[in-house]
């Protein structure tokens, strides 16, 4: 839901304004009308005034051509980003010290013989520099031609005078402060000499960038070889498992076995002990354990086993023991086993080559983390000694300069040309006055405009209608002509234009309107038929009998068969619109007085017209009837559409009865005609009688005064060559009496 606040937030539409100034254009043009009478009085009072005007040079590096040195001293240095030293000039041409000397080298006097004040001086001065250039025009405004240039001469005379003694002032004072800065600056040069020398020193610094660029080599090449180490480990690690795999043995029982294989002695004591233990096993087979043979072969088998193990030992030392199975392998096994151990050392020395790259990495990082502070350092101190060395040099330079520019008389400024007498006054701001005179006239005519607009409380456009109401605007009926007005068939002699335009104009805009709410109210709803359908309107002459009548014919014409009810009792017109006679008709039935077939009358196939019948004393009391709510129920069971023509909302109940009889009720709203209070008396009273509003109808809408496009037409929509206006219609139309 949206806050209190928000309701009053607008957005700027400046078509809404365009409309405005187009509603109120009498306005703007009074106020431009009286902005430039105003102006043109001014005008009239306007005293000749007489202009004097030089020029002058500005140049800036006037000591090179003098001494050969620059000189920065004589320049206007800008203080701000965006200042310029020509404007600061000419306001040192316009300040009060200066125009007080040129009252007093002129001697001028008031009426009272009083020494002029200088401000009647500064109020007539013009000081303006050209744009893009180094010139700057002075001029002077008075009544008096020769006072004019008598003024500006005087003033530049002044001027180059106090420019030259600032000039020597300033050098003089320069020189001064150089001369106090030189020892100080000096010591500066010498202490950050110093500084750099001793941090060069103290962290052993040759050349800080050269040595970063080394370290990065360094580190790069090292980082490719710990890549490429890690490379050959990984393939010698998979060598060394492999053959592990082969051989069936650890590393150091393959370097034992490796060892005792290529030993002689070894190899001969485990020779004749497998003679040995072949003879003890071919002996087991014919004696028995206790025979001599056995014994003897058994006594041989334990001294061969103690001198292998005596041979074993230098080799392997006492504590490993080596199976005897192992003693004696093949010659392939013995390769592999010679393999896998120089696998084993490869890989050992990878490790710790590997270590060693990775330390000496270590190291590089952790110096090239120190290079970035200590180059930081060693470029602040070699800034210091470069700024403390220029520093010290353009004072140098400086002094020699302020030297020789103190023993200048010359200025920065050169007379381009001097004023002279004018001879004819000013040219006159006649046109500009009545210029600015029109824009404020125009400005008030706006404001004057918008400010009636503000008074109006009539709703002016469908936009305002709709946000007012707040219902559904189910169809928008475009007025004829330019301003939207049309004659009253039943005020004047012979109608303009046909009232009846669904059926005389069928291919105009108007009728395709009427066609548009036709189907509009087709669809309002799904679920129950819409029949009966009060029309009404907030106040007289929206055009709501008007509506019905054409709402009527565009049913009719889609093959419905309608009832046009005019309940109108107080100021009936459909029987106007129709050229029908009103002597039978509502009323009549209500009180018993006719049948609804004597009553009724069929105006065109498929739609019959109710007129109001002779208009009674009180037509709320029979109204709001039986008989009427009864007659209501049998016309929306005898007819497929039923619209019933009722008075305006403004101070009578007999739309509101209607209302409650029918399907709902329809608000014809003219654009113009209804005022603002009176729409929402009408939408409470509505509300307040608890009304089923069907929707929203803009009558006579002027569709260039819309700040939207709700339809598209043009002039050649309104006639065709098989839809102009017939005598007949217009004849009918001329009969009408009073519009709703």
């Amino acid at each position: 839901m949206e806050s209190p606040q928000s309701q009053y937030i607008e957005e700027i539409d400046f078509q809404k304004y365009w409309l405005v100034l187009k509603r109120r254009w009498l306005a703007v043009v009074g106020g431009v009308g009286v902005g430039v009478v105003l102006a043109g009085l001014v005008v009239s009072r306007e005293v000749p005034v007489y202009k004097a005007g030089g020029t002058l040079l500005f140049k800036m590096d006037r000591s090179d051509s003098l001494t050969g040195l620059t000189n920065d001293l004589g320049e206007f240095d800008k203080l701000a980003q965006k200042s310029d030293p020509i404007v600061t000039e000419a306001e040192v041409i316009q300040s009060r010290p200066l125009a007080e000397k040129t009252v007093a080298a002129l001697n001028l006097r008031d009426e009272e013989g009083n020494p002029l004040p200088p401000e009647k001086i500064l109020g007539g001065l013009d000081v303006k520099p050209l744009p893009g250039t180094d010139v700057m025009q002075i001029s002077y405004k008075s009544t008096d031609p020769e006072l004019a240039a008598a003024v500006v001469n005087k003033l530049i005379d002044v001027y180059l005078a106090n420019d030259i003694l600032i000039n020597r002032a300033k050098a003089t004072a320069a020189r001064e402060f150089i001369s106090k800065q030189l020892p100080l600056v000096k010591e500066n040069v010498t202490r950050a000499d110093a500084e750099l020398r001793q941090f060069k020193e103290q962290n052993k610094v040759v050349d800080l960038q050269q040595e970063a660029q080394q370290t990065v080599e360094v580190a790069s090449s090292l980082e490719q070889n710990i890549a490429q180490t890690q490379a050959r480990l990984a393939d010698s690690a998979a060598r060394s498992e492999a053959l592990r795999d082969q051989v069936g043995l650890n590393s150091e029982a393959a370097v034992a076995l490796s060892s005792l294989s290529q030993s002689a002695g070894v190899q001969q004591v485990l020779t004749e002990l497998q003679k040995v233990q072949t003879q003890l096993a071919v002996e087991r087979s014919r004696f028995q354990e206790e025979a001599p043979t056995i014994k003897n072969l058994r006594e041989q088998e334990e001294r061969l086993k103690s001198l292998l193990e005596e041979r074993i030992a230098p080799t392997l030392g006492s504590q490993q023991q080596v199976p005897t199975d192992n003693l004696q392998i093949g010659k392939i096994r013995e390769d592999l086993a010679e393999k896998f151990v120089s696998s084993e050392v490869d890989r050992s020395g990878l490790e710790q080559q590997l270590r060693v790259l990775r330390k000496t990495l270590t190291a590089y990082k952790q110096r090239s983390t120190v290079l970035p502070r200590l180059e930081e350092s060693q470029k602040e101190l070699e800034r210091r000694v470069t700024a403390a060395q220029s520093t010290y040099e353009l004072l140098l330079q400086k002094l020699e300069e302020a030297r020789l520019v103190e023993n200048q008389n010359v200025g920065n400024v050169r007379v381009i040309s001097e004023a002279v007498v004018p001879k004819k006054p000013a040219a006159s701001k006649k046109k500009l006055i009545l210029a600015a005179g029109g824009v404020a006239g125009f400005l008030l005519g706006i404001a004057a405009a918008f400010l009636l607009d503000l008074i109006d409380t009539s709703v002016k456009t469908v936009k305002e209608a709709k946000e007012l109401f707040g219902y559904t605007l189910l169809g928008v009926i475009p007025a004829f002509g330019k301003s939207g007005s049309r004659r009253f068939p039943f005020r004047d002699s012979e109608p303009t234009l046909p009232r009846l335009v669904t059926r005389d104009l069928p291919r105009s805009s108007m009728a395709q309107a009427y066609q548009m709410l036709r189907a509009n109210l087709k669809f309002l709803s799904s679920d129950k038929q819409i029949k009966a359908i009060v029309v009404t309107s907030s106040v007289p002459q929206e055009g709501k009998s008007e509506v019905c009548a054409n709402l009527a014919i565009a049913m009719a014409q889609v093959g419905r068969r309608v009832l046009l009810v005019d309940a109108d009792m107080r100021y009936p017109s459909q029987h106007h619109f129709w050229n029908l006679t009103n002597a039978l008709g509502l009323s009549n039935l209500l009180v018993g007085e006719t049948e609804f077939n004597r009553a009724v009358q069929e105006v065109m196939p498929g739609l019959d017209v109710l007129t109001s019948g002779i208009i009674p004393p009180n037509p709320v009391a029979i109204l709001d009837s039986k008989r009427m709510a009864t007659l209501m129920e049998t016309f929306s069971k005898d007819y497929d559409a039923v619209i019933v023509d009722t008075p305006p909302l403004a101070g009578v109940a007999d739309a509101p009865i209607l209302g409650n009889m029918a399907d709902g009720i329809l608000l014809v709203v003219r654009p113009g005609v209804v005022d603002s209070a009176s729409a929402k008396a009408g939408k409470d009273f509505l509300t307040r009688s608890s009304q089923n509003v069907l929707g929203l109808i803009a009558n006579g809408v002027i569709v260039k005064n819309e700040p939207d496009s709700y339809f598209y037409y043009t002039k050649d929509n309104y006639y065709t060559k098989s839809d102009s206006v017939k005598p007949e219609s217009a004849k009918a139309a001329s009969s009408g009496s009073k519009s709703g």
